[in-house]
């Protein structure tokens, strides 16, 4: 269970990644072809989100280490040495970023990349947690800062979806057809050279310039090169790692390991790599396949879907130390919400109640069932709202469900 509270007030996340209703994206788009989207079209530019001065800030005042870093020109990846150094006194570490190799590298026109700053820049943390909560798949924010007419990577494809959004300069594009559709994780582009560099030589599907505010959309496996143009360009790449069909057939399989005659060792003293010999245990473990997934319940998978996502989400951001502070000044008055994004599993027995979080579970007493029900339905509510607990085990619930980080204060 999830809950969504949007991205900034009556607005959407994906709406600033697309133009035109989610609906119409979902059935021609996703996971099918590009979409080039234009400032004009989407109301607005990427400023919010991330600036030069953010690139700046990050990079001389944040001490970021690899990997949430990486810097390429020419189409290879340049040694951490060339753009780290030493923390200095009182930082034992060896690869903190250092801004003047940056400087460097880039007056030399390498590309900076900056990683995974869906956990590292707060406009970002709360976008990315929004997006992947419109979407209902895992989602990572990289930006790639390239000097002029410069490029970073050669022509390559990705295995997982991908939403550009141009934030300062501009950068050509030119998108190619793939040559494997819908990648799987272990599929990368490396396996695949000759083919994606014939494919690149191809006249493009797309060749255009985004300038700031522009977006596009490229699903996994679309074959794709940029270069800069007169100025610095800076865009930000929002991965989005889709849940795929092979990834419910493994999850079929894993559930297919407690049957025993699937586990039935093969016949000895035969050869086994003879087709004919092959056949009718194929057949007979085939047979027993069918008859195993055709008894599994949706819900079991759904669990194992619901695990996989709980690791690879992160729900809204909470403070510590504000979390501790609500619950220590909680009375029968204050006004809670359900933390945004927040994947929940709830287990029930007669004994008690079970909210199974990213890897703790919280221990209820089952007379908290009701209560719980309301509070993930993510209606604002006051411990004097929860139903069927006394004034006494309605402040204990509350309380344990905001030292929980399950509750948050919800702001007037």
């Amino acid at each position: 269970m999830s809950s969504d509270l949007g991205f900034r007030a009556g607005g959407s996340a994906l709406a600033r990644c697309i133009a035109g209703p989610a609906d119409v994206f979902a059935e021609r788009n996703w996971g099918r072809a590009p979409l080039l989207s234009r400032a004009a079209e989407l109301g607005g530019d990427f400023a919010d989100l991330l600036s030069a001065a953010a690139v700046d800030e990050l990079v001389s005042r944040r001490g970021l280490r690899t990997p949430f870093l990486r810097m390429a020109k020419d189409g290879s990846v340049l040694p951490a040495a060339r753009f780290t150094r030493g923390g200095g006194a009182g930082a034992s570490v060896g690869d903190q970023v250092a801004d003047d190799k940056v400087l460097a590298a880039l007056a030399d026109g390498a590309t900076l990349v900056l990683q995974a700053l869906h956990r590292t820049w707060p406009p970002l943390v709360e976008f990315g947690t929004a997006l992947s909560g419109e979407l209902g798949h895992p989602v990572q924010i990289n930006a790639y800062v390239t000097p002029p007419q410069n490029q970073g990577f050669a022509p390559h494809y990705d295995v997982h979806d991908v939403f550009v959004l141009q934030v300062a300069g501009r950068k050509q594009w030119r998108i190619h057809e793939p040559v494997v559709r819908a990648p799987l994780d272990d599929d990368a582009w490396e396996n695949h050279r000759a083919a994606v560099a014939a494919r690149a030589a191809e006249a493009p599907l797309i060749d255009t310039v985004l300038e700031p505010g522009d977006a596009l959309y490229l699903p996994r496996g679309t074959i794709h090169s940029a270069v800069a143009q007169g100025e610095t360009s800076i865009h930000l790449t929002v991965g989005v790692h889709p849940i795929s069909r092979y990834q419910l057939v493994r999850h079929l399989l894993e559930l297919a390991q407690d049957d025993p005659e699937l586990r039935t060792s093969l016949p000895m003293g035969v050869d086994l790599g003879d087709p004919a010999v092959l056949a009718d245990e194929l057949a007979a473990t085939v047979a027993k396949l069918h008859e195993r997934l055709d008894a599994v319940a949706p819900a079991a998978v759904a669990a194992r879907v619901g695990a996989n996502l709980m690791h690879r989400t992160r729900p809204e951001p909470i403070g510590p130390l504000a979390q501790l502070d609500a619950a220590a000044a909680l009375d029968a008055g204050t006004r809670l919400r359900l933390r945004a994004h927040l994947r929940v599993r709830v287990e029930v027995d007669d004994r008690e109640l079970r909210l199974v979080l990213v890897d703790r579970t919280l221990r209820l007493p089952s007379a908290a069932a009701d209560a719980v029900k309301v509070v993930l339905t993510g209606a604002v509510v006051t411990p004097a709202e929860l139903p069927a607990l006394d004034a006494g085990q309605q402040l204990e619930i509350a309380g344990q469900l905001v030292r929980a980080g399950v509750l948050v204060p919800a702001r007037i």
